[in-house]
């Protein structure tokens, strides 16, 4: 029938009963249609031998005619195996973390297995539902970047055989896989790269002083001025929210006044883009270096020198360890620490204007 508006309807019952709602094939619908047992379908569909080729052509023909899929849940009770694995991260939208999920996903899909992930938002309590919850759906392993920093409520599932690595941070009060970065000596090099070119008021801006990466970064920073032998004033140091007000004001703060610092060191990507913008309005040269690495660095005026950390390898590192524990690999904790780069583009050479 047509309706007022010209379009054709069909009534709601006819579509019901044409598409079988909540009716999905099984087995012996593929078999029926194929004139065959079942047992020859379940050959087919698990890639069994025991099948001839003109056989096999029927099914497969027939799979395809009804829409047939697997039904995984059944292999699950078989096997114990999900061959789906869960990835926490911090923040989905942070930059830094697609190519570390690129990388556990590019394991996964060639261990055959599915990746399942979610964000954390920083939050402890989100990290542990969203862990929870994982495991609850009986995924086989988690690679996990807390939030939080007591994971004793993972200890069941641990002693259940839920394999875990956790990545960029360390897990808090349980011994577990961790792969992270060398976020000390990371930071250590950036200042000491800005004390090479003369400078000695330098500022540090990071993230909260909680969060691992942080902290490391910031002892990175101190360590660098004892070796320099720089006394380091307190308004030269800011930890907080990344939120670009915050660092904004931190910023500015650090380059007004009669003795401002000549050069920033900034914690993470977040606070680098921020202190750009900052640097952009200033009248007079301030030397940047941050730690991780951004988009369109090199383009800029100067190019930005950042310490970068590998992403994707961490990401990769993470994943590989997380299959060789479900492989029957070594079950011993170990704390894998990859290495970072100074690279060099202009912004952290400028010299002091003073």
């Amino acid at each position: 029938m047509d309706d007022r508006t010209g379009h054709r309807t069909v009534p709601q019952t006819h579509l019901r009963s044409a598409t079988r709602y909540g009716n999905r094939p099984t087995m012996k619908d593929v078999a029926a249609r194929a004139g065959v047992g079942l047992k020859t379908v379940s050959r087919v569909v698990n890639g069994e031998p025991g099948v001839t080729p003109e056989t096999e052509r029927r099914v497969q023909e027939a799979i395809d005619a009804l829409g047939f899929r697997r039904n995984d849940s059944a292999r699950v009770l078989r096997k114990g195996r999900t061959a789906s694995i869960g990835l926490v991260l911090e923040d989905l939208a942070d930059p830094f973390y697609g190519p570390l999920s690129r990388s556990v996903e590019e394991v996964a899909r060639a261990h055959g297995a599915l990746l399942i992930n979610g964000s954390s938002a920083e939050d402890p309590e989100r990290e542990q539902e969203l862990v929870l919850a994982l495991c609850a759906r009986r995924v086989d392993g988690l690679v996990v970047i807390p939030a939080g920093d007591d994971h004793r409520y993972l200890e069941p599932e641990l002693k259940a055989g839920v394999a875990t690595v956790f990545v960029d941070r360390p897990a808090g009060h349980i011994d577990a896989d961790v792969v992270l970065s060398d976020n000390f000596g990371g930071a250590r090099d950036g200042v000491a790269h800005l004390i090479a070119h003369g400078h000695r008021r330098i500022g540090f801006i990071g993230d909260m002083p909680r969060i691992h990466t942080a902290a490391e970064r910031l002892r990175g920073y101190r360590a660098a001025m004892e070796d320099a032998g720089i006394p380091v004033a307190d308004s030269w140091m800011s930890l907080g929210v990344t939120d670009p007000e915050r660092v904004r004001r931190a910023a500015e703060e650090m380059l007004s006044g009669p003795d401002p610092v000549t050069a920033i060191f900034t914690g993470n990507n977040r606070v680098t883009v921020t202190v750009i913008r900052v640097l952009a309005e200033q009248t007079r040269p301030v030397a940047l270096v941050g730690f991780d690495d951004i988009e369109l660095a090199d383009l800029l005026q100067p190019g930005v020198t950042v310490v970068a950390q590998d992403a994707a390898d961490l990401g990769r590192t993470a994943a590989e360890r997380l299959f060789r524990q479900l492989d029957g690999g070594p079950v011993t904790p170990e704390r894998i620490e990859l290495p970072t780069r100074l690279i060099t583009r202009g912004s952290g050479e400028i010299p002091p204007a003073d």
